[in-house]
């Protein structure tokens, strides 16, 4: 349950951190407001993937916003923390292009990572009754 958790949570992170990553280095922007705009949407992602389950299983809007946020924010943090400290800490990775392998292997390498240290956060949540587990039945 735990890695499904992790791999849901990283769908909505990855779509919104790819997507930051692409406009800003597309729109020639420098790291810090291209990391902030891909963390930003790594959030709006995370957090939207997760309402829309919920709302699909009826739940109101008010009460899905509610739930997306005590379930998902612990993962997309450390995530996402993990996500940029990997892009970070990889040479040359914050200064290449969209045309690079670099730019786009980063980007895997750094998903990756945050899947592997994001996993255990999940499952030591979910055995507490938090994290996923809050939403788990409702979706």
């Amino acid at each position: 349950m735990a890695a499904l958790a992790t791999l849901h949570c990283l769908t909505g992170c990855a779509i919104g951190e790819v997507l930051g990553m692409v406009i800003g280095t597309a729109l020639g922007w420098h790291n810090v407001p291209t990391m902030v705009l891909a963390i930003v949407l790594a959030f709006v992602f995370g957090y939207s993937l997760t309402l829309r389950g919920l709302r699909r299983g009826g739940v109101a809007w008010r009460d899905g916003v509610k739930l997306a946020l005590a379930a998902d924010t612990v993962s997309i943090v450390v995530m996402e923390i993990m996500d940029n400290a990997t892009v970070i800490a990889i040479p040359g990775a914050m200064d290449a292009g969209l045309a690079d392998a670099l730019f786009w292997g980063s980007l895997a390498i750094s998903l990756v990572v945050a899947f592997v240290v994001t996993t255990p956060v999940n499952k030591w949540l979910i055995g507490r009754g938090k994290g996923h587990a809050v939403v788990h039945g409702l979706h």
